[in-house]
């Protein structure tokens, strides 16, 4: 069994990595996002991430695709007591449809829940942090749901450290849940913004940590190691930003400690993040079976200091 870390202060304990659930619907149809759902929680990932925006970036998709392939999938395997159901809200979906507001979470978790055809959401997740609204009427509607038991845990994703700070301070003013968990964009090819502020933040106030993007969309697979490798995935022109100096100095490293341990280097740059104190679980997805391996090989992988070492002086 692997290990599990506890999210926060919360009773919510991960495993070393989090599926992302983005490419349900997207770049996986139905059919294949239940194979790696069941492969998932035979190799005992069985947090999932998703939101109720995915994936209402593709053509004639409104969001909720993804929940809606998660939901079907877990009333047709009755697993949903096996499983940890992180969602978000917040984006825009449309007219009248963003935010943080009270009306809007109101409307939006029933929205998720029938979607994902379950009574509660163990993580809800503000997706981007909403400055037209207090705080206080964000975290108090989280209260709410808290209280219902309709949500266990709340989380913020996208939040500065500042903001983050003030959330924490409003929480504690008015005697409201916290954020026990941030998700923010973090991985080798981009450490700054998480490690200078957010980081210590985390740390000192015991809050969780589950980064997104953990593979820097693939670049860190060592796939794209030209221009002429962009063609291979959707995202492939996305990676065009991490192809200079220090990209293939990090690919370097990986190449070579994945070599010393015997493994791909998106197994070590999955297991530099879950290696690295502040990290509760990164987020991981895959759009084969092969990839879904990778990831659950990742997850048992242990990083000597020797190579945290190098894959640390490579990316700084």
């Amino acid at each position: 069994m692997l290990p599990r870390k506890q999210l926060g202060r919360s009773d919510i304990f991960l495993p070393p990595i989090v599926l992302g659930g983005n490419v349900f619907g997207w770049t996986v149809d139905a059919a294949t996002s239940f194979t790696l759902l069941d492969a998932a929680l035979d190799h005992g990932l069985h947090a999932i991430d998703t939101a109720d925006a995915y994936s209402r970036w593709v053509p004639g998709h409104a969001g909720g695709e993804s929940e809606a392939i998660l939901g079907v999938w877990m009333k047709e395997r009755r697993n949903r007591d096996k499983l940890i159901i992180a969602t978000k809200v917040g984006m825009d979906l449309g007219p009248g449809k963003t935010g943080l507001s009270k009306a809007r979470i109101t409307y939006a978790v029933e929205a998720s829940l029938i979607r994902l055809q379950t009574d509660y959401i163990d993580l809800y997740q503000a997706h981007k942090d909403d400055e037209a609204t207090p705080l206080e009427e964000t975290l108090s509607a989280f209260a709410d749901l808290i209280k219902a038991g309709k949500v266990r845990a709340i989380g913020a994703s996208n939040y500065t450290a500042p903001r983050l700070r003030a959330a924490l301070d409003v929480s504690k003013a008015n005697n409201l849940p916290r954020y026990e968990s941030l998700q923010p964009l973090y991985n080798l090819m981009e450490r700054p913004v998480f490690e200078t502020e957010l980081e210590p933040l985390c740390i000192a106030e015991g809050i969780g940590v589950i980064n997104y993007y953990a593979l820097a969309a693939g670049f860190l697979t060592g796939k794209y190691r030209s221009e002429a490798d962009f063609a291979k995935s959707p995202r492939g022109a996305g990676v065009k930003k991490y192809l200079n100096d220090k990209g293939k100095r990090v690919l370097a490293a990986l190449d070579a400690q994945a070599a010393r341990l015997g493994a791909t280097p998106a197994q070590v740059a999955l297991a530099w993040n879950i290696a690295r104190p502040g990290i509760t679980a990164p987020i991981a997805s895959a759009t084969s079976l092969a990839q879904l391996t990778v990831l659950a090989q990742a997850a048992a992988l242990k990083l000597d200091a020797t190579a945290v070492a190098a894959l640390d002086a490579a990316s700084a």
